[in-house]
């Protein structure tokens, strides 16, 4: 497929109540496992993908290394990628649509977009967040836009996220008017907000679960288009690791 055919397969696969399922990966290596086992396409996180590099997440992993690893994962698998990129490695519009297209040039079809401040504090207000995916999607008509807020990643007191729906999907609406494709409340697990916002929300919900897979098909019915899991994966691959070394040093 060409890229913007893939592109467009990546957004079909985003349905309300049939949520496109991606099982983080971080490398070319883990992307083939995971494309083997059947997925529809593969996305990165940035926390796994940074790790992997030695490096902490909030882009210090430098962006041509970043994007060397992004251009040996779509040479790896032949499914849609979509990569976790942050808060753009950029703060305002012009840089962004650069640097949004220099990643659309390994052949990526999907981003993650943040509207946290990455390296500073809080988060970008409504308005100038929305002229930010405005300049990502200025980088291309085709590339699917996983539009990501932190409100509740950064609100600890799950008992609080009530509070932040009215935020969240005014956020949701608002970067869906500015050419997002998606919405994506990293750090919201309970089910019933999750539903609202689904429900309220133009565009397809992406949340991160870190829960029983089992517990899928109850987001399904919540009305998610998407189901991501963040750095899970890599901590568990790193924890069976270690756990392996240790038995195998200890003899």
């Amino acid at each position: 497929m060409t890229q913007s055919e893939q592109s467009a397969a990546l957004r079909a696969l985003h349905v309300k109540g049939q949520p496109l399922v991606l099982y983080n990966i971080w490398d070319a290596g883990s992307a083939k496992a995971v494309a083997s086992s059947g997925a529809k396409a593969v996305a990165t996180g940035s926390w796994s993908v940074a790790a992997a590099q030695g490096f902490s997440d909030g882009e210090a992993i430098p962006m041509p290394l970043l994007l060397e690893i992004v251009e040996r994962i779509v040479g790896a698998v032949d499914l849609p990628v979509s990569v976790d990129f942050e808060g753009g490695y950029a703060q305002d519009g012009p840089e962004v649509t650069r640097n949004v297209a220099r990643l659309l040039a390994t052949g990526a079809v999907g981003l993650n977009f943040e509207d946290q401040r990455v390296g500073g504090e809080g988060l970008f207000s409504i308005e100038h967040q929305t002229v930010r995916v405005a300049a990502v999607r200025a980088a291309s008509g085709d590339v699917v836009i996983n539009a990501r807020t932190d409100v509740f990643l950064k609100e600890k007191d799950a008992a609080k996220h009530i509070s932040l729906v009215d935020e969240a999907v005014a956020r949701g609406k608002a970067y869906a008017g500015a050419g997002a494709d998606c919405f994506f409340v990293p750090g919201l697990t309970d089910v019933t907000l999750i539903e609202q916002i689904c429900a309220r929300c133009p565009v397809p919900v992406n949340v991160m679960h870190s829960g029983p897979v089992a517990e899928i098909p109850a987001l399904a019915a919540a009305g998610v288009g998407r189901v991501s899991f963040g750095p899970n994966p890599f901590r568990s691959a790193t924890a069976t690791l270690k756990e392996q070394a240790k038995a195998a040093i200890d003899q």
